[in-house]
C-alpha cells in the first residue's frame, strides 16, 4: 500500500453517494458552519467573478452565486456535485482536473480531511488561482469526535483485546499553517473554532455523521462485522453535559493568497 493511502477513496466517494438521500437532516448544520467560512470574504475588500467549490454540498455555490461570482461545484461524489449549485465536476482528491490561474477564489468546505495527499492538493489548488487570488478551507482539526474515538477505543479493548481505527486522522492546527505555506501561499493563516454538539440520544451523533457523508473510511480499517455490544457500549460511555451526550467539532479555517 502507498504510503500515502490514508483513507479508501472509493469508500469516501460511496459515503457521500449514500448520504446524497439524508442530507437535508444535517444541511442546517452544513449551512451554519459554511457561513463561518463565508464571513471570511466579508473580511476582504477583494472583488472576485470565478469560483471554485469543493464539498459544499449544497451550502457555499447559493451563496456566491448571490454575490455575482461564477461557480464550478466540485466533490469527491459525482451525484454531490450536481446537487451543489455549480458547474458540477467530479474529482478524486488526488490529481485535481483544472488547469493554472483558472479562478480567483477557491472554497473547499469540510472536504480536504479526506484526501490523502493533501500537501499535493493544496499545491494544485494555489496554482488553479489567479494571482492575488484567494484560498479558503474548513476542515476538522486534531481534537474533532475525541469523546466518540475515545469511546470506541475503550470499547473495542474491552470486547476484543484489540482495536481497529474508526474515526478519521484529523491535522494538529499549526501542520494546517504550515501547509499553506509550503504550497505557496501568501499570507497563510489558520485558525479554530470549537464547536460543540449536545444529543439526548447517542445513536443520532452516528445518523448525522452517515447523513453528511463522514463516516469512516481509513483504509486500515478493519471489514470485519463489528462486535453487536460495540457501538451501544461506546455511546453508553461518552461524556455528557446536562443530560446529553457532547461531541466535538473542532473547525480549522484557513485562508491564503496566491502570490
Amino acid at each position: 500500500m502507498n504510503a500515502l493511502t490514508i483513507f479508501d477513496s472509493k469508500s469516501v466517494r460511496r459515503h457521500r453517494d449514500r448520504a446524497l438521500a439524508r442530507l437535508g437532516r444535517v444541511a442546517p448544520v452544513l449551512d451554519d458552519l459554511a457561513a463561518r467560512l463565508l464571513d471570511r470574504l466579508d473580511d476582504t475588500k477583494a472583488r472576485f467573478s470565478t469560483a471554485l467549490e469543493i464539498g459544499g454540498r449544497g451550502s457555499i455555490a447559493a451563496n456566491l452565486q448571490g454575490r455575482g461570482i461564477q461557480v464550478v461545484s466540485a466533490d469527491f461524489s459525482a451525484a454531490m456535485a450536481a446537487l451543489a449549485g455549480g458547474l458540477a465536476v467530479a474529482i478524486d482528491g488526488e490529481v485535481l482536473p483544472f488547469g493554472p490561474r483558472k479562478f480567483d477564489l477557491i472554497i473547499a468546505h469540510l472536504s480536504l480531511h479526506w484526501v490523502n495527499d493533501l500537501p499535493g492538493a493544496l499545491l494544485q489548488l494555489r496554482q488553479a488561482l489567479k494571482p492575488g487570488g484567494l484560498f479558503l478551507a474548513s476542515m476538522p482539526a486534531l481534537g474533532t469526535l475525541a469523546e466518540l474515538r475515545a469511546g470506541l477505543l475503550d470499547a473495542e479493548l474491552t470486547l476484543t483485546g484489540g482495536a481497529s481505527p474508526r474515526v478519521s486522522p484529523y491535522p494538529d492546527l499549526r501542520d494546517c499553517a504550515g501547509l499553506l505555506q509550503r504550497a505557496g501561499f501568501s499570507l497563510p493563516v489558520a485558525d479554530v473554532e470549537e464547536i460543540q454538539f449536545l444529543y439526548a440520544d447517542p445513536l443520532a451523533l452516528l445518523h448525522d455523521l452517515r447523513a453528511a457523508g463522514e463516516t469512516n473510511a481509513v483504509a486500515e480499517r478493519s471489514r470485519k462485522i463489528p462486535p453487536k455490544a460495540l457501538f451501544p457500549l461506546a455511546l453508553n460511555n461518552l461524556p455528557t453535559r446536562d443530560g446529553r451526550t457532547i461531541a466535538t467539532l473542532k473547525l480549522a479555517i484557513m485562508t491564503g493568497w496566491a502570490p
